[in-house]
């Protein structure tokens, strides 16, 4: 990254031990930010990317938390605000449940948590980080899904969740404002399973306008960019090579 946009802003992004959540905490480094990293049980991904931001001349901090459990959550906020002095300029709500559940397994529990971690722990966090992110103007970008407005058969609860997640983007934009902007991700394809073959990879690109799957990186740089752009809220974002509109 050529310039450093972020420089002096302190940035929480929650599931930054691998995957989005790793790609995301390694770029807002590369952009100047000073980062907490959350994990739940990916702790050796979080100490490697809290690592390459030190290495940047960052501060950078591994936060562990079971956000489904209440009390932790509010102990995450308490334990970034700590290291932190007090200041966030950047709240990312990247932790999710994926579970796969076909709709002849649907289950209260399956429900139960889909809503969890993917709508009520991003609600809860926000609400006690609020004062702070307030104090900073500072900003919240969450990474919702294109299936919060086409269910998929496979993901009902995982649907509903992030469903769930856009509307509380936009509730929040308007309820944190003017102090607070509230900004969401919907990602494409990022990211498949390594058990995907050649032909099923082939398959999905064909959906794609732009033929092409999505990577990590991709998803990282709007949030850069939604972190940076200061006349931006209440809006989700489509990175996803076009396939909500094909």
């Amino acid at each position: 990254m050529p310039h450093a946009p972020l420089t002096g802003r302190v940035a929480l992004v929650t599931g930054a031990g691998t995957r989005l959540g790793a790609a995301t905490a390694r770029l807002l480094a590369a952009a100047g930010a000073d980062i907490a990293v959350h994990y739940a049980t990916s702790r050796a991904g979080a100490d490697a990317i809290v690592g390459e931001a030190r290495s940047l001349g960052r501060r950078a901090v591994a936060l562990q938390a079971d956000l489904q459990d209440r009390a932790a959550l509010a102990g995450l906020a308490r334990a970034a605000l700590d290291w932190s002095s007090g200041r966030l300029d950047l709240l990312v709500h990247n932790a999710a449940n994926f579970d796969r559940v076909p709709p002849a397994e649907l289950s209260a529990d399956a429900w139960d948590r889909a809503m969890a971690l993917n709508a009520t722990a991003p609600y809860l966090l926000t609400l006690e980080l609020a004062p702070a992110l307030r104090a900073c103007r500072g900003s919240v970008v969450a990474i919702v899904c294109l299936s919060a407005e086409r269910p998929w058969r496979n993901y009902i609860p995982y649907s509903v969740s992030k469903a769930a997640l856009a509307h509380l983007v936009r509730g929040l934009a308007v309820g944190l404002a003017p102090d607070v902007r509230v900004n969401g991700i919907a990602p494409g394809t990022v990211l498949p399973p390594s058990s995907y073959d050649e032909a099923t990879l082939a398959r999905l690109r064909e959906r794609i306008p732009l033929q092409r799957l999505g990577e990590a990186e991709d998803i990282a740089r709007a949030v850069v960019f939604l972190a940076e752009n200061d006349f931006i809220t209440g809006q989700i974002l489509a990175i996803d090579g076009g396939a909500s509109v094909a």
